[in-house]
């Protein structure tokens, strides 16, 4: 490698960690901070676990639209002004989400915020596909540092949701009001990476291959995306329901935010663990691979009611769950000609979409109606099931 590739791959490498923050604002900090806040709510607003889980199914709808209208409005504006877009509708949403507390206000803002987030999301798995070109020696840690990013929102929902919550009743509004000024801050380092990526990259991707070949190409990917629709389904029954989970077994507030913190960690550290794999997989075992440690992580702590098993289960979940995100954009680099990434990754999101859409109620009232342990089994099943779909996928040129 040259001395001018070695600058290229350190200035993609770069932007790729700075735009890595729009991850942190769609997942981190939009979605998954509320498993810290969803006791808090639960017990204010006197829900049921399915009524808990339906914030979050507002959200999944909410990110079904935005991922499945992000093709069409590609033709009207680049990925990096969609990014931006994305971005302040998630910052306003989740301000206004610390000022009401009507449920159906709340649920409304649950779903308008899971637009933003496709927005953010699907323009920034566009954006890292398109760099990874670049510096291809490096495509799968391009890769897995943007989708990494999330756990900087994990880490950082786990600092602000314990300070600024207060044990009153609506207490749990300052949460939302934090994590809405974290949002301001990540959007102020992503966009500007995001507009550079785009005006460097956006004229590489030309045109190829002919329409008849692009419709065989998507019948010939349907096992990789039942097996991503299934992981939508049961990783966010986890990423819902842990925490009260752990809460239920009789674990701090202190154990807890460790253990959410372990599991951010694990995700930022995850992006260099896969990226080799990510290279080398272009069939399905990549995302086969993650979603059977993922059911293994999930099965944990619903058969240990241990704190060190929850934290195993938080590590081995954090190291994986956002790899078999990257894993789909790395299968639609490898096997789609460069004028279908966009289609591509939009695709696998709506399937993700759907899953996340099912999960958190159908988990819900299973936890309402027997345990939030079993819950967390089935959850683990439909990651298992999933992982056998993933293996059954090949390549659409050669073999893994």
């Amino acid at each position: 490698m040259t001395p001018r590739d070695d600058d290229v791959s350190l200035r993609a490498l770069s932007l790729a960690l700075r735009l890595s923050l729009g991850s942190a604002i769609a997942l981190g900090l939009v979605r998954f901070s509320y498993a810290l806040l969803l006791p808090a709510m639960k017990a204010d607003l006197g829900w049921t676990f399915a009524q808990a889980g339906a914030m979050n199914t507002a959200n999944a709808v909410g990110y079904l639209i935005g991922a499945a209208v992000f093709p069409w409005l590609t033709r009207r504006r680049s990925p990096a002004a969609l990014f931006a877009i994305g971005a302040y509708v998630t910052i306003v949403l989740m301000a206004l989400c610390g000022l009401v507390s009507d449920t159906t206000v709340l649920l409304t803002q649950r779903l308008v915020a899971g637009i933003g987030s496709a927005l953010i999301f699907v323009s920034g798995g566009v954006l890292a596909a398109r760099l990874a070109t670049t510096a291809p020696r490096h495509g799968g840690l391009i890769l897995g540092l943007y989708y990494g990013g999330t756990g900087y929102g994990i880490v950082m929902s786990s600092l602000l949701v314990p300070i600024v919550s207060r044990a009153t009743p609506h207490g749990w509004q300052p949460a939302w009001l934090a994590l809405a000024a974290a949002c301001v801050g990540c959007t102020l380092i992503a966009r500007g990476a995001a507009r550079r990526i785009d005006a460097a990259c956006g004229v590489a991707v030309r045109p190829q291959g002919s329409a008849r070949a692009s419709a065989t190409a998507w019948r010939r990917i349907s096992l990789a995306l039942a097996g991503y629709g299934l992981f939508g389904v049961g990783y966010i029954g986890y990423m819902t329901f842990i925490v009260a989970l752990l809460r239920s077994e009789g674990m701090s507030q202190r154990v807890v935010c460790v253990f959410y913190i372990a599991l951010g960690i694990a995700t930022i550290g995850s992006a260099r663990l896969w990226s080799g794999f990510l290279n080398r997989m272009r069939g399905g075992m990549a995302l086969a691979t993650f979603n059977a440690l993922l059911a293994l992580a999930t099965l944990m702590p619903a058969l240990l009611a241990s704190p060190v098993a929850s934290a195993v289960s938080g590590v081995i979940f954090g190291a994986t769950f956002l790899s078999a995100v990257a894993s789909t954009t790395a299968f639609v680099r490898h096997n789609l000609p460069a004028d279908e990434w966009t289609r591509g990754i939009s695709a696998f999101t709506i399937v993700f979409a759907l899953g996340q859409i099912a999960g958190p109620v159908a988990i819900g009232w299973v936890s309402d109606n027997t345990s939030l342990t079993r819950g967390l089994v089935y959850s683990s099943a439909v990651l298992l099931l999933g992982a056998l779909l993933a293996a059954a996928q090949r390549p659409l040129l050669g073999r893994d």
